[in-house]
């Protein structure tokens, strides 16, 4: 008999993957597809949702042909995506403007116009901070990365899209709603509109003060499901274009960090999982609602029931590779010689290998889009420091790397605080995780062992397989810990802690010269 599978999707900032996965957690096959990223001078960072659904059927469709299963076989669809995007749709379900994603900043200002008051923390009224921490566990950055931050923006500057809205949705939510045609969002895509009451994480629901505070209409709001929820079957078209059948389930899926939490096998209370993509971030399933909003931590509802999510959220990780590869040492400009780029994150690590713990003096701060934890900062920047005649390029690369880990380090200080236990060990996911170099780095900067989850790639789509599975009652969370597989472990090597100590303090000494020129400049 053939094993039950999920068509699971991941959609990233840098592209839409599809695959097939076996509610045992085993990957058929893959397809993927690049989405533009729209970014504009002011702050902000787009994408397009037609876009998005474009690239699914394509992939989708080039998946199937290659017959890699019965299609009886396959039971349901769920996906995993980006967060903290907004998409304003009508009522028969098309995107009104491009979605206004995590990174986009334009609506800090709205924000704090609607939030303000005379006792403000960072423009925003400590009364409502202190509601919103009481109710939801967090509250609005600052940096107006928030779909909280997004709807203003939208009321404010685009009144005529404002107008035609009839609801707002998180990138999972738009998805869902094209496979289904239902407007719903997960307990964790709502999240951060800082609209829920999240003090029983089996019952997210919306809060009437808060909905009132927000500044946009309720009736613009979706209704609001669990992860595990099964929102319906396929829609007739849908199915036949990609050829299923029209039973096919739609269980509606999570977020990245909840789905990556899941396929990185970090179930179980205080295992914690790193995710190393674009972005970065630590997770670990908590018992407790619990916030530190001196360092942006926060426990919130996830798709594990009955438990909440501790999550630590990085602006850039990743991300700052894909800067120096297509900004710096491939960027299409006079100096390009070569027609074809090689995989160039194989090359950095064969670079970086080569270059001692400490990259030669040379010192890489990753604040390329500002930082959101520990620090939440629009105005930081990244920055290279302590440059010679003697330095190298292979000195910076793997300065990069390094600067990525002392950033994520910087991270882990608060975090182990609030679980109140060291943390020994840490499953490793996403694109950087697939890179040797990187995990050892991370194992001697952290001081912690790295396990490396096999195929990390495919953290994201494998949870939402899961999610998917126990959606359908295939499987319990519970299983989840015997199903996931590793690659291999890399302890801390003693012979480079110091040297990563030592650089950690200057990390750290760095930010907090640095942080008011940061404000001066980038203003």
């Amino acid at each position: 008999m053939t094993e039950p599978t999920i068509l699971s999707v991941d959609l990233g900032t840098s592209g839409m993957k599809v695959a097939l996965i076996t509610v045992s957690g085993k990957v058929l096959g893959w397809e993927a597809e690049p989405v533009k990223l729209y970014v504009t001078p002011d702050g902000g960072a787009e994408q397009s949702p037609d876009e998005w659904w474009g690239a699914f059927l394509s992939a989708a469709k080039r998946l199937l042909a290659r017959d890699l299963v019965e299609v009886r076989a396959i039971r349901a669809v769920c996906c995993s995506t980006q967060g903290e995007g907004t998409v304003p749709v009508d009522k028969d379900g098309n995107a009104l403007m491009n979605c206004i994603l995590w990174m986009d900043m334009r609506g800090a200002p709205y924000l704090r116009k609607q939030f303000g008051g005379l006792l403000n923390l960072d423009g925003i009224d400590l009364f409502r901070i202190l509601r919103w921490v009481r109710l939801t566990g967090g509250m609005p950055s600052a940096t107006g990365k928030d779909p909280a931050a997004h709807m203003l923006l939208i009321h404010d500057c685009f009144p005529e899209v404002y107008a035609r809205t009839y609801k707002f949705l998180n990138v999972l939510d738009f998805l869902n709603l094209r496979l289904t045609g239902r407007f719903a969002a997960t307990y964790d895509s709502i999240l951060t509109s800082w609209v829920t009451d999240q003090r029983d994480p089996l019952a997210v629901h919306y809060d009437p003060g808060l909905v009132r505070d927000c500044g946009v209409d309720s009736a613009k709001l979706p209704e609001i499901v669990p992860c595990t929820a099964v929102l319906g079957p396929l829609k007739a078209d849908v199915a036949a274009a990609l050829g299923l059948p029209t039973d096919v389930q739609v269980v509606a899926g999570a977020i990245d960090n909840t789905a990556a939490a899941i396929g990185a096998g970090a179930v179980e209370d205080y295992a914690m999982h790193l995710y190393i993509g674009t972005s970065s971030w630590m997770t670990a399933h908590v018992p407790y609602k619990k916030t530190d909003i001196a360092s942006s931590l926060a426990s919130v509802p996830c798709a594990v029931p009955g438990r909440y999510l501790l999550t630590a959220l990085q602006a850039t990780a990743g991300g700052n590779l894909t800067f120096l590869r297509d900004n710096v040492i491939y960027h299409k400009d006079e100096l390009l010689q070569e027609a074809d780029v090689p995989d160039i994150f194989k090359v950095l690590d064969q670079i970086a290998m080569r270059v001692p713990a400490g990259s030669n003096g040379v010192l890489y701060t990753p604040w390329i889009w500002g930082e959101r934890a520990p620090v939440d900062d629009r105005h930081l920047r990244a920055g290279l420091y302590n440059i010679s005649l003697h330095n190298t390029r292979e000195d910076i690369i793997r300065a990069f790397l390094e600067g990525i880990a002392f950033n994520t380090r910087w991270l882990l200080q608060p975090v182990e605080k609030f679980l109140g236990r060291r943390v020994p060990s840490i499953n490793i996911v996403g694109g950087g995780a697939q890179s040797d170099v990187w995990c050892q780095i991370f194992a001697d900067v952290m001081n912690v062992e790295i396990r490396q989850v096999n195929d990390p790639i495919y953290a994201n789509a494998r949870g939402a397989a899961w999610i998917g599975a126990v959606g359908l009652g295939e499987i319990s969370f519970s299983d989840v810990p015997r199903l996931v597989e590793f690659k291999r472990s890399y302890m801390p090597q003693s012979t480079n802690r110091g040297v990563y100590d030592e650089r950690f303090a200057v990390f750290k000494d760095v930010y907090q010269q640095m942080k008011s020129v940061y404000k001066r400049l980038n203003q």
